[in-house]
């Protein structure tokens, strides 16, 4: 076992293209002859298939969402249900769970694309890995790492989420080098660590592989989340964004600006509210492409996640497009008193608050139609002093104040951390 650097990744962007589009050719065949879904879509808007030859040919197939995928969601099924091995699913913003079925080939697929992206972030045969993500509740993420941490070579240890007396158990006894975490939970058993005279500086671990928070601002520096890890626990600290939909993730390597693209998985493209791909340089939604899944294959489909591309040449040698963190999503967008706000930046707010136990912050539409947030609070200083002090760090920061009120430690938590969820939900939007 060795570790995976495709040489796709390091080609001239004239050559990705190239390859891409072929890519892009054998997946239009494959859906028109296999998926009831997209053989209908070309069937209706007239789509001739051979004229769709170039990347910015895309642009005459429509775009698709989670909506779709909700409400035709066998239909996207490219294969007899005797060939899948596996069904995963992933909540939307409908009531029902979409399912994403998935082939013997896509879990090999899955497998390689962890492999790639954990080779990424540095990673090798030998290294040990401690999962603090669960693997099973359909979820997909948990036993993709399990399979790319075996293809690679390395190994791994299935802890699951929480019990941080567990996790430092563990980390003791089996001196695993590596964690893969919830970045926010890393900082919980630093906590732990402090309060039972546990020297954590001096343990076995030297890197976390941090998933589904944002641990970099738009310039790539450490955001609140991460700096306060690093002041407190100097190890290597990687983000990576993925998603269910796409079969793909995004990982930084050791040069930590933006989650590497891998063009032989996915196609990319960036638009605006009107569906045209944006300006270079420019924020837009994410709407990818799948390339190589089997079971349930995707053409445009709208991720609902803002970011921004990066092309220039990587320090790590890559040429291959690289992702900015995460701005939001685009349907959590908010306009609070005339400015535009996305959740994270009030995170970053609360998050660097040491007073600040846990929170939530709930928007809703207000009598005049406008966005109404309240941000509550957990701590055990409910005084006017921290409420004043968090309005001085929020018009810093934002130039704006949302409401804010103190609730229970313990409420939060049950609010924040319901079992069928693998990381906290910090954002409740009632509009």
């Amino acid at each position: 076992m060795t570790n995976f650097y495709p040489e796709i990744e390091y080609k001239a962007q004239s050559e990705i293209k190239l390859f891409q589009e072929k890519k892009l050719h054998e997946l239009l065949i494959y859906l028109n002859n296999k998926s009831p879904f997209y053989s209908k879509l070309f069937s209706e808007n007239k789509i001739n298939i051979e004229k769709i030859i170039k990347l910015n040919d895309l642009k005459n197939i429509p775009v698709i969402t989670k909506e779709d995928l909700q409400k035709y969601n066998d239909d996207f099924i490219c294969v007899p249900k005797q060939k899948i091995v596996d069904y995963m699913t992933t909540s939307g913003t409908l009531s029902d769970p979409t399912i994403f079925a998935a082939t013997s080939y896509d879990l090999d697929r899955l497998a390689y694309n962890e492999a790639i992206s954990f080779s990424c972030a540095g990673a090798k045969p030998g290294n040990i890995f401690q999962l603090m993500t669960t693997i099973d509740k359909r979820f997909m993420a948990g036993l993709a790492y399990f399979l790319g941490i075996r293809k690679l070579g390395a190994s791994i240890i299935r802890v699951g989420n929480g019990i941080p007396e567990l996790q430092w158990d563990t980390i003791n006894r089996l001196k695993p080098d590596s964690i893969i975490c919830v970045p926010s939970f890393i900082l919980k058993i630093i906590n732990y660590a402090k309060e039972h005279n546990i020297d954590y500086k001096n343990s076995s671990i030297k890197k976390a592989i941090c998933i589904g928070e944002n641990l970099r601002t738009n310039d790539f520096s450490l955001n609140l989340l991460g700096q306060k890890i690093k002041e407190n626990w100097n190890i290597e600290l990687y983000s990576t964004y993925a998603s269910t939909e796409m079969n793909t993730t995004f990982c930084e390597c050791e040069a930590g600006k933006g989650g590497h693209h891998h063009p032989e998985l996915i196609i990319c493209e960036l638009l605006d509210e009107n569906n045209n791909v944006v300006k270079d340089g420019d924020f837009g939604e994410l709407t990818i492409t799948t390339i190589g899944v089997e079971g349930m294959p995707l053409l445009r489909f709208k991720t609902g996640d803002i970011t921004k591309f990066n092309y220039e040449k990587c320090s790590c040698g890559r040429t291959s497009m690289r992702i900015s963190p995460i701005l939001g999503r685009k349907n959590q967008m908010i306009k609070l008193k005339g400015t535009t706000l996305y959740p994270a930046t009030i995170f970053d707010v609360l998050d660097n608050a040491d007073f600040v136990e846990n929170y939530i912050i709930v928007v809703s539409t207000n009598e005049l139609g406008t966005d109404d947030v309240s941000v509550k609070i957990g701590t055990i200083y409910q005084n006017e002093e921290i409420i004043k002090d968090l309005k001085d760090r929020f018009r810093a920061k934002l130039r704006v104040t949302p409401e804010i009120v103190f609730d229970s430690i313990e409420n939060i938590k049950k609010i924040s951390m319901p079992e069928i969820k693998r990381k906290p939900v910090k954002f409740f939007d009632n509009r």
